[in-house]
C-alpha cells in the first residue's frame, strides 16, 4: 500500500482506520486538521484520495496482508459490508445498551463477527464501543454481557496495538457520537450467517430442501459423525428446509438403546436442530414387501451361495448358479429366510443388477440377511434384516429427502444407490459428496473403538483419549471451536490428513480470555523459600481470577513468610539474585541450601520496592498452610503411534504402551471451588479441565491437561 496522510477532525479521530492501519502495518501520517464535524479522508501519493470511514476501511481491508481482512470470499465480505452500515449502531446514543444486548446474543457461539479469522469488521465494532469511554467500561464492570466482554477481550488481548489507539485518543467520555439508524429497524433484516462454508447444493430450492443425517446407533457419535451432522444442519438452515434424524438401525448384533440416547445427546450438544426422529426400523414391513416385490419381478433373487464364494464371485464377475433360479424357487427361500428356519440362515437376498459392471458395487449387492440376535426396538420379531445399501435409498425417498449427504468414501456406491432407486420405481434423490474427515494418530472406526472399550483400554465411550463427541468435550474442548473446525473445512472433496493442533488452537482462543487463573506446584518438586523479612503474620488479598475479564470472579490468596516454589525454578536461581514473585512483588535469593547437589531451602529477602520489568524469573508460588489441595495433573496421548493407518495395517500392532500420564500437584485454596467441567489455566503450566471436583481432602481434584495447539500432545 502506498504512502497516505489520513486527514480528519481533531474531536472525531477515526479509531478504526487508525486501528486498522496498524493491524495490517500500514504507514499512516496523522493530520487532524479538518473542521469539526468532517468526515476522515484518506490522502494517497499518487494524488488520488479516498473519503469516508467505510470507504477507507475497505480500501485498507483490501491493500493489506492479514489473511482474510475483507473475508475468505465475496459472501464473507458481503457479510462486513453490513457490519461497516450498522456499527455505528454502537455510538447511537440511546441504542448503545440495545447495540450490546444483540451482539452478546450474537456472538454466543461466535469468535469473531464474520467467519473464523479477524477481520475489519471486527476492528470497526471494537473500535466504536471502546470509543465510548467511560460508557463501555461501565458496562464491562457490570458483568451484563458476557459474550460481548469475552470478544472485546480477546480483541485487545491478541492484537495490543487497539489499546494503544484507544489510548491515546479516547478520553474518559468517549470521542463523541454518530447519527445511527434504529437498530431495530436494521436487526429485524439482517440475515447474516456467518457459521458455515457457502456452497450450494445441485438443484436446491429454498424452502423446499429436505436432508437427514443418519448414524447407525453402533456406537456414540465421533468427530466425523460431527462433519456430517454439521454440514445437515448447514443446509437445512441455509434452504429454509427440513432436517431428518434417522437412526439406520438395521443390524441388531451392534445397536442398542444406549447409543441411541448418546447419538441424540451429541446432536442436542452440537446444537443440530432436527424436525423430526425417526427410525430405519420404523419401515421394516415396507422394505420387507418392496424385497418381495422386486423378487418377484425378477429384479432380485435369494443366494445360498456360501459368504467367502459369494464374495469371490463378485469380485471375479462370476455370476451365482442361483442368480437363474425361477420366481417360485426365490419366494420359497425367501419365506425360509422370514421364518429364519435353517436353511434360510444360509440365505441371503441379492439385486439382480450387473454382474460385469467395472463398478464392483453393481455386482448384484446383497439387499437382505438372516440375523436372530434380538434388536434394540422391534425385539424378536423379525429374523431378516436389510442392508443400509438397500434400506438407506428406499427411506430416502419414501422420507422425501432431496438431497443425501454422503462422505465421498461412499463414491463408488452412489452409482448403486440410483440404480436401486431406478429399481424400486422410486424418485431421484440428488447425492452430494463431502470428504471423510481424517486425522493423524487417529482411527474413527466404530469396529476399532469398540475394541478399545471391550478390551479396556478406555474407561469408556467418554474417554477424553477417544475421538468421541464426548471424549473430546472432556479432554476440555468447547463445542463452539469443535463446530468452528468442522465448518471451516466446508464441504469440500478434497481428503486430507488433518492435524488436531489446529482445532486445539481455535480452542485455545475461545477459553484464553475467560479461562480462571490458578497455581500449583508439582507435589515431589517444589522448595521451601523462607522470607526473612516476610509477613510476621500471613494476610489474605483478593485477587481477580483473570485480570482481563471480571467474569471470572476472585480469589482469595494467602501471603506469607513461608511459600512453596517449583524445584525446577530453584534449579536456576543464584545467590544474590532478584526474582519476582508474581501478584506480590520482587525477592532477592540470599541463600542456596543443598543437600548431595539437591536444592532443599532456599531463604530470600522481600524488595518490593524493585522493578518487576527487570528480572528475568517470574516465579508462581504457593503459601505454606494446610489448605493446599491436593491435585492429580493427568496428560494423554495418543492410542496409536502411527500417524496414518493403512488398509492393510492391524491397528493393535501400533497400540501406544503409554497414554495416560498422572502427575501429583497441591493448588491454591480457591480450587476447592471448582466445578465438575470448569477449564481453568495453571499458570506456567497450561490448560486444564476440572474432571472430578474436590470431594474431600484425601481425595484430588483431577484435572485433565487441555492442548493448546503449540505442541503434539505426547505423555510418554
Amino acid at each position: 500500500m502506498e504512502e497516505a496522510r489520513l486527514a480528519f477532525a481533531q474531536d472525531s479521530p477515526p479509531l478504526a482506520i487508525i486501528a486498522a492501519a496498524k493491524i495490517a502495518c500500514v504507514s499512516l501520517t496523522i493530520d487532524p486538521s479538518l473542521a469539526s464535524g468532517s468526515a476522515p479522508t484518506l490522502h494517497l501519493s499518487s494524488g488520488d484520495f479516498i473519503h469516508g470511514i467505510n470507504t477507507i476501511l475497505r480500501y485498507i481491508a483490501r491493500a493489506a496482508t492479514v489473511p482474510s481482512f475483507y473475508g475468505q470470499d465475496a459472501i464473507q465480505a458481503a457479510h462486513v459490508d453490513q457490519w461497516l452500515e450498522y456499527a455505528p449502531v454502537i455510538l447511537s446514543g440511546s441504542e448503545f445498551e440495545a447495540a450490546c444486548s444483540f451482539l452478546d446474543g450474537f456472538l454466543a457461539s461466535r469468535t469473531f463477527l464474520v467467519g473464523y479469522s479477524l477481520s475489519i469488521a471486527d476492528i470497526l465494532v471494537w473500535s466504536n464501543i471502546a470509543g465510548t469511554g467511560q460508557r463501555w467500561e461501565s458496562l464491562r464492570r457490570s458483568k451484563k454481557y458476557q459474550n460481548l466482554i469475552r470478544w472485546f477481550n480477546s480483541i485487545a488481548v491478541d492484537y495490543l496495538a487497539l489499546d494503544e489507539v484507544v489510548a491515546a485518543y479516547v478520553g474518559k467520555r468517549g470521542i463523541g457520537k454518530s447519527p445511527a439508524p434504529s437498530l431495530q429497524e436494521k436487526v429485524q433484516d439482517w440475515k447474516v450467517n456467518t457459521s458455515g462454508p457457502e456452497i450450494d447444493l445441485p438443484g436446491a430450492k429454498v424452502g423446499e430442501v429436505c436432508v437427514r443425517f443418519a448414524p447407525e446407533p453402533s456406537g456414540y457419535l465421533h468427530i466425523g459423525h460431527a462433519k456430517a451432522g454439521l454440514l445437515n444442519k448447514y443446509f437445512a438452515e441455509r434452504y429454509k428446509g427440513h432436517l431428518i434424524a434417522r437412526f439406520d438401525d438395521t443390524n441388531p448384533s451392534k445397536e442398542s438403546n444406549e447409543f441411541v440416547e448418546n447419538i441424540l445427546e451429541d446432536i442436542d450438544t452440537m446444537g443440530i436442530k432436527y424436525d423430526t426422529v425417526t427410525y430405519t426400523s420404523d419401515y421394516f414391513p415396507k422394505l420387507m414387501e418392496m424385497a418381495e416385490s422386486l423378487i418377484k419381478q425378477g429384479k432380485a433373487y435369494v443366494d445360498n451361495t456360501p459368504k467367502q464364494q459369494m464374495k469371490d464371485e463378485r469380485m471375479a464377475g462370476t455370476e451365482s448358479k442361483c442368480r437363474n433360479n425361477t420366481v417360485e424357487e426365490n419366494l420359497s427361500l425367501w419365506r425360509e429366510m422370514v421364518n429364519g428356519t435353517e436353511i434360510g440362515m444360509q440365505c441371503y437376498v441379492r439385486g439382480k443388477l450387473d454382474m460385469q459392471d467395472p463398478n464392483k458395487t453393481l455386482r448384484d449387492p446383497v439387499y437382505y440377511r438372516c440375523n436372530t440376535d434380538r434388536h434394540h426396538r422391534v425385539g424378536s420379531k423379525y429374523k431378516v434384516y436389510p442392508t443400509y445399501d438397500f434400506a438407506c435409498p428406499f427411506v430416502d425417498a419414501l422420507e422425501g429427502v432431496t438431497h443425501a449427504l454422503r462422505s465421498s468414501e461412499y463414491h463408488d456406491r452412489n452409482a448403486q444407490y440410483h440404480r436401486i432407486l431406478q429399481d424400486m420405481g422410486l424418485r431421484r434423490v440428488e447425492i452430494y459428496e463431502f470428504s471423510r474427515l481424517n486425522l493423524v494418530y487417529t482411527l474413527l472406526s466404530k469396529r476399532k473403538l469398540l475394541w478399545f472399550v471391550e478390551n479396556k483400554k478406555v474407561d469408556d465411550w467418554t474417554d477424553p483419549r477417544f475421538p468421541t463427541i464426548q471424549g473430546i468435550l472432556r479432554r476440555g474442548l468447547k463445542i463452539e471451536a469443535l463446530v468452528q473446525f468442522i465448518l471451516e473445512q466446508g464441504a469440500s472433496k478434497n481428503l486430507n490428513l488433518m492435524e488436531w493442533d489446529k482445532l486445539w488452537t481455535i480452542n485455545k482462543k475461545i477459553i484464553d480470555p475467560v479461562c480462571a487463573r490458578h497455581t500449583a506446584v508439582l507435589k515431589d518438586q517444589r522448595v521451601l523459600l523462607t522470607l526473612t523479612n516476610g509477613p510476621q503474620e500471613q494476610f489474605v488479598r483478593i485477587l481477580p481470577r483473570h485480570k482481563k475479564y471480571e467474569g471470572a470472579g476472585n480469589k482469595a490468596t494467602t501471603f506469607t513468610s513461608r511459600i512453596w516454589l517449583e524445584y525446577a525454578d530453584a534449579s536456576i536461581m543464584s545467590t544474590g539474585q532478584e526474582v519476582t514473585l508474581m501478584d506480590w512483588g520482587n525477592t532477592i535469593i540470599k541463600e542456596i541450601k543443598t543437600e548431595n547437589g539437591i536444592i532443599t531451602q532456599l531463604v530470600g529477602e522481600l524488595h518490593l520496592e524493585g522493578s518487576v520489568k527487570l528480572t528475568k524469573l517470574k516465579l508462581t508460588w504457593l503459601p505454606d498452610i494446610e489448605d493446599l489441595v491436593s491435585l492429580s495433573l493427568v496428560e494423554f496421548d495418543y492410542l496409536i503411534t502411527k500417524k496414518k493407518l493403512e488398509k492393510q495395517d492391524d491397528f493393535v500392532k501400533y497400540l501406544n504402551p503409554c497414554t495416560r500420564r498422572e502427575t501429583s500437584a497441591l493448588g491454591d485454596p480457591n480450587m476447592r471451588n471448582l466445578k465438575q467441567g470448569e477449564i481453568i489455566q495453571l499458570e506456567r503450566k497450561g490448560y486444564y479441565r476440572c474432571d472430578v471436583p474436590f470431594i474431600r481432602p484425601s481425595k484430588p481434584i483431577v484435572l485433565f491437561a487441555i492442548p493448546d495447539g503449540r505442541q503434539q500432545p505426547r505423555a510418554n
